[in-house]
This record gives structure tokens, sequence and C-alpha cells, in this order.
């Protein structure tokens, strides 16, 4: 089996779908890799690093040319795998609900597309989750970007002229990518606090040192959606969070919000209004910038400044630490992949009643079969 890892032409993309680590474990199963030159220049990984591993480093048309399975970061062009193998598998993050006329492209084209971010969270995929690998990074990048904009010193500091105190934060949504920036923010120095809709988070901030901040004894308090995902609350819970927050982020110097639904645009968690309470010289970092925001008036790729406050939009945070964001995510592809690895044929086999299978697969023979948008 033919394996192609292409170099990533999104703007700002610096990660790449394999490592030499990856490309010597596919060799070692059988499969031959073939990789796009100067695809890992981005992440520190020259082609030579590749040639070592034992793949064929090469143009992109003959990395193409007979590719049995293709390995991206995000969802390549249908219209540009000239040459591929018939049926020829798709292995990225593909962005099904914002990209669904790229889908259809795949189906037309007759590949098999499969939606890394579609994998289900159970125990054993979890070591193919790049959601969480990546959001993990995300989570941490945020507070040193935050760290980057605000104007003072995070940990408190007792010197002769004086105490700094030590710097105020506060997590908004407590996920994976949360969790990494409470850990964080905690290493760094500061207060740290927290919330989240689902109640069984509570505990979780608590572990790490945090303060929980929660709106109690209002309905629909759980928030817990399907695979572990937050779900979208009452307008009774929504009024009385909103309310606990004005008065806890006034009191913030840096706000890190991270709150996304899949397939619907990222919850509105800050308000215009909310930020006006906020000290001059605070910072947010909006993880969640590129799905619509948290926050009011946040622009991705940009720094906004409103009413004194710094308002970070980062596109593709984790790319921002290239070198291990690929090493995670490629990882990633090599676990989902060798899990259903067939020793005699040296190539993947996917059950179609395995669940993750189902998960995962967006199109087959020619038409999209993922129940999540068919019902979309």
């Amino acid at each position: 089996m033919k394996i192609a890892v292409l170099k990533e032409t999104a703007d700002g993309e610096r990660r790449v779908a394999a490592t030499p680590e990856t490309a010597k474990k596919f060799i070692a199963l059988g499969a031959s890799v073939a990789v796009e030159a100067g695809a890992g220049a981005d992440a520190s990984i020259s082609n030579e690093d590749y040639a070592a591993a034992g793949a064929i480093v090469a143009p992109r048309h003959e990395v193409l040319t007979g590719a049995e399975a293709v390995l991206a970061v995000q969802a390549p062009d249908p219209g540009e795998l000239n040459g591929i193998a018939p049926g020829a598998l798709i292995v990225a993050a593909l962005d099904p609900f914002r990209n669904r006329e790229r889908i259809d492209g795949y189906a037309a084209k007759g590949v098999e597309a499969l939606a890394m971010e579609f994998m289900p969270r159970i125990t054993r995929a979890q070591s193919m989750d790049i959601l969480s690998s990546q959001a993990n990074l995300a989570g941490y990048k945020a507070v040193l970007d935050a760290a980057a904009e605000y104007g003072r010193a995070f940990p408190m500091m007792m010197t002769a002229a004086g105490t700094v105190a030590a710097a105020k934060l506060f997590v908004m949504g407590v996920g994976v990518a949360g969790l990494q920036a409470i850990a964080t923010g905690r290493r760094l120095g500061a207060q740290v606090s927290a919330t989240d809709v689902r109640s069984a988070t509570k505990e979780q901030i608590m572990s790490l040192g945090a303060k929980p901040i929660f709106v109690e004894n209002v309905a629909g308090i759980e928030g817990e959606g399907a695979g572990g995902y937050a779900t979208e609350m009452s307008d009774e819970y929504k009024a009385a969070q909103a309310e606990l927050v004005s008065s806890h982020i006034a009191k913030q110097d840096i706000v890190i919000t991270t709150a996304l639904i899949p397939g619907k645009p990222a919850p509105r968690l800050i308000s215009d209004v909310q930020l006006q309470a906020m000290r001059p010289g605070s910072v947010i970092v909006d993880l969640a910038v590129e799905q619509g925001g948290n926050v009011e008036g946040s622009a991705p790729g940009e720094v906004v400044v409103r009413h004194g406050v710094k308002i970070v939009g980062h596109r593709n945070v984790a790319s921002r630490l290239a070198a291990d964001a690929s090493a995670l995510y490629a990882r990633n592809l090599y676990n989902f992949l060798s899990a259903f690895w067939d020793a005699e044929t040296k190539r993947p086999v996917l059950p179609d009643d395995d669940e993750i299978v189902q998960g995962v697969r967006l199109t087959r023979g020619g038409q999209v079969v993922n129940e999540r948008l068919l019902g979309a």
C-alpha cells in the first residue's frame, strides 16, 4: 500500500500529517510512504529526515500517483488529488460541517474520506483523537499568548520595592484545552478560576488547584451532550450564567474562552457590555474565534482592542506549536490506521459495523454515508 503525505497549502498551516517516526512505523507494517518535498519544513522536519526513515521524498504529482491512502492535516482539494488509486482513503481533519461542498467532491471522485475530528470519544479511540491532542497544545499556547499580550507579571512577586500581585486568570470551558489552560496558568503563578456548563467538571477544576465558578440551583446545569461534549443550555441557565460571569470577569486580568458545540457556531460567552466592565489592560484569548467566537468583537487572525481590553483571536493555535502538534497528530493517524491493519494484505481493513469506522467515514462508493452529515 502506498501512503502519500502532502505538504499543507492552507494559509498559516505549519503542521504535517506524518513524521519520520510514523513513516518508519508504517513502513514496518509493510506500506510504502511517499512524502511531498518540503512537507515538514514548517514543523522543523527536513526532507533528509524523512528519507532517513525510509520514505520517498518527491514532488506532489509523484507522491499522489497510485496512492491508496492520503494523509493530510487539513482537507485537500478533491480536484488536486490527481492520479490516486480508485477508492483511496483520505485521512485528515476535513471540517465536514463547514466544508460540505468539498465532502461531496470526495464522494464524486469515488474516494473514502475519513474525518479524524469525528472520532468517537470512547476508550479505545483515545490515542486516535486529534481534537484532544491538538486542543491540549492550544490550551497551553493560549496562556502563553495571553502572557505575551498582558503588560504585567503572572506570579506574585515580593521584592524590596514592594509586592507585585498575582494575575487573575479565568478559564471558560473546561474541556481538554481548558484543563491545560488551567494547569499552565497555575504553573506560571496566576490565581486561576474556571467555569463550564457541565457540573462534572467542578471536581476536575479543583483537582488542578483552581477555583470553580458555577451557576447553582438552575435547571439544566448538567450540560453534558453526546460523547462528553457540551450541549446548549436553557434560557434560564444562560441568563444566570451571564449574571455570574459579569460579576466575575470584572475582577479578572486574563480570560481564556474555549467553548465549542460540534456542528454549531461557538456560543457567545462574553458580550460587549461585559467587556466594558473589565479593567483596561486586561486580555482575553478566544480559542473559538474561527467558529464564530465566544467573545463579541473577536476577529480571526487579529488582536483587537475594545474598551481597553485586548481580545486575541489567533487562528489555528495548535499550528503555532508545529513540531509538537505534528508529532501528536501524526501519532493519532498512525494509531487509527494501524488499529485496523491486516498483516496479510498489509493495508487497513475498515469494518462497516465498527463504531470508530462508522464515526469517521464520510464517503464511500460515490456516496456521502455519514449519519451526522445526512441528518444535518
